[in-house]
């Protein structure tokens, strides 16, 4: 069973008169990369909720993003600094007497004097909000994971496709290949022939020897063999019950190494251009592999 590692979750619960805005996205990551973008007052919460990013994904990286809106973040508090206040008015009383100045100081005024109110807001109490917050955290993550999960249905069937692809590319290599070294031995007695006629003493038991290990140097029965069991466990890692994201990438290396020996050691032209079909699904699978779990 094979995990996406795109996916996108969301969730927006009510707490008290306000709302809970959770947003999870999950793209592709070596290892499991997390990061939370939280308001100030829930900051210390970010170890908790990454703990229950990690019950839900084993790889990728995701980003939490959580807004809370309305209820007691947004109370406000209005301050007033007496201290302050008491200077001016000592002040502005002080000036009356000294300069003979008349007038009273009005209540529309005050707000034009710096550093007399300021506004606040209040802060919830974390501890109000933990359980709220992680729960609307949890239903983000599983709706991001049964994402993850319908994606990994899409990749299994492009996978099983192209592997299918690839075993008849195996398959039309292996029948081409006694045709092909039957040739290149031919082709080398041949020219051996043509050379050694006239001489005599000639070993040609010994010389049918060495064109048979001549012609066994093109023969890419073991990279064909190799190949075809890569396939096989390819296929069955598919099938474990964990993330096989990893294991599938060291797979697939393996089988575009035995690929691209058997193009090296290949001079036939119908299996070279079984190898550049081979190659080509080979890369797309690679491919396909960077994105899962």
């Amino acid at each position: 069973m094979l995990i996406s590692m795109t996916g996108y979750g969301s969730n927006v619960s009510e707490y008290l008169d306000g709302t809970i805005n959770v947003e999870i996205r999950s793209v592709n990551h070596r290892f499991l990369d997390f990061t939370a973008k939280l308001p100030r007052s829930i900051s210390m919460m970010e170890d908790e909720i990454k703990k229950a990013i990690q019950s839900f994904f084993q790889r990728g990286k995701i980003e939490v993003s959580i807004q809370i809106a309305g209820g007691q973040t947004n109370a406000r508090e209005v301050h007033t600094d007496w201290a302050v206040l008491d200077q001016y008015m000592s002040q502005m009383k002080m000036a009356q007497e000294r300069y003979g100045l008349s007038g009273n100081v009005s209540v529309e005024a005050l707000p034009l004097l710096p550093e007399i109110f300021t506004v606040t807001e209040q802060e919830p109490s974390a501890k109000s909000l933990q359980i709220p917050i992680l729960e609307a955290v949890r239903i983000a993550a599983r709706q991001a994971k049964e994402m993850r999960l319908s994606e990994g249905k899409f990749l299994e069937e492009d996978l099983r496709t192209r592997l299918e692809l690839v075993k008849n590319t195996i398959q039309n290599i292996e029948e081409q290949r006694p045709v092909v070294i039957n040739a290149y031995k031919e082709r080398i007695w041949n020219r051996i022939e043509q050379h050694l006629s006239e001489i005599d003493g000639m070993d040609y038991d010994r010389l049918h020897q060495e064109v048979v290990l001549l012609g066994e140097k093109g023969d890419v029965t073991e990279e064909l063999t190799r190949l075809s069991s890569h396939v096989i466990h390819f296929l069955e890692t598919m099938e474990e019950r964990s993330a096989v994201g990893r294991k599938l990438d060291f797979i697939i290396q393996e089988m575009q190494r035995e690929g691209n020996t058997i193009g090296a050691k290949s001079n036939d032209p119908i299996i070279s251009e079984h190898v550049v079909n081979l190659k080509g699904e080979l890369e797309k699978i690679k491919e396909q592999v960077q994105n899962i779990e």
